[in-house]
């Protein structure tokens, strides 16, 4: 965990969701022009990312919606044109789908389209990700669409310190923010500190340092490369994984610079790998580091399906820590060997 300027008071055990509904509560709290809307929110949502809103703000501030994420979205975008700040989450990123209008079309164009003058600071909560068996329409990955449309920030932050952090940074950002989690994840424990911090939108981190192979990992996939990475350094194998946190804007610099360093590169997230952000990231790569690179860059992702229903199927569709440790062994020499 980072160090900061000033001391602030670590709790440990800290979950996922709670950090969320911390960072919610606290920053929220400090902003009276905010507001959060969603479905079964007020008893916490879905995933309990809300938990004790209604009480910290009142229902005047918290609201409960109808199923209608058009609705939802659309409210937003003209509460944040008319000066509020609102949050709304979407309980499944496959629903988001509903609103693509209004995202794409109003919520990132607004401000381009007034010339700057339209402020459209909305976060967009959403939790994506399979492993429940929830089947192909509730357990998609799909932050690369957000990605691909000017005007949105996209955030997936893989540890309950970054998702306070970066909460906070989506809040006090006056642009759109599409803010994912993983539905797997949000209930991983740790240390959070309990006074407001915020996370740069923007900045990636070193989650563990290496020299023979770096490895770009997204949301879920950051425990399954630091996973490998402490299998393969068994075996004298040296794994630096990056976390994005932010997928845009993108932190290419660290990426880059990380490359520099191992000469290998290894992208993975659980999205399909066709068309996933890793191809951009692993585009970057090569034609900005291209002269860093001993070997090809690898993608690890998910096969170009729907997610499977069947428990046993979706477990195998699943891409993990062996994939990732495939593509590591494809990239080192000595660690196909070892």
């Amino acid at each position: 965990m980072p160090t900061h300027a000033r001391e602030l008071t670590v709790a440990a055990g800290v979950k996922y969701r709670q950090a969320i509904a911390q960072a919610l509560c606290d920053e929220m709290e400090r902003q009276p022009e905010s507001f959060i809307v969603g479905i079964d929110i007020r008893p916490g949502g879905t995933f309990m990312t809300n938990q004790g809103l209604l009480e910290r703000l009142g229902p005047g501030r918290v609201l409960d919606a109808p199923i209608s994420e058009t609705a939802l979205v659309g409210l937003c975008v003209g509460a944040a044109a008319v000066g509020m700040r609102p949050v709304v989450e979407i309980q499944l990123i496959d629903f988001v789908t509903v609103a693509m209008d209004q995202i794409v079309n109003q919520m990132a164009k607004m401000k381009y389209m007034f010339g700057g003058k339209a402020k459209l600071p909305i976060v967009l909560l959403t939790h994506q990700g399979g492993g429940r068996s929830m089947g192909a329409q509730h357990s998609q990955t799909l932050e690369a669409w957000f990605c691909h449309i000017p005007g949105l920030k996209v955030v997936t932050p893989s540890t309950p310190y970054d998702a306070k952090g970066l909460m906070v940074a989506a809040l006090r950002d006056d642009n759109p923010v599409i803010f994912i989690t993983n539905k797997l994840g949000i209930g991983m424990r740790g240390d959070v500190p309990d006074e407001l911090y915020e996370i740069p939108l923007g900045r990636a981190d070193i989650k563990r340092e290496g020299s023979d192979v770096t490895v770009v990992a997204l949301s879920s996939m950051v425990q399954e490369a630091l996973a490998a990475a402490e299998q393969l350094a068994e075996r004298g194998i040296s794994v630096e994984v990056v976390d994005p946190r932010t997928l845009s804007p993108l932190d290419s610099e660290t990426i880059l610079v990380s490359v520099q360093k191992t000469g290998r590169a290894v992208v993975a997230h659980e999205a399909v790998t066709f068309c996933g952000i890793g191809a951009e990231i692993a585009a970057q790569i090569a034609e900005e580091g291209f002269d860093y690179l001993d070997a090809p860059v690898k993608r690890v992702g998910a096969p170009f399906s729907p997610v499977p229903f069947n428990p046993a199927m979706e477990k195998a569709w699943l891409p993990g820590k062996p994939e990732i440790i495939a593509a590591i062994e494809s990239v080192v020499p000595s660690a196909a060997t070892t």
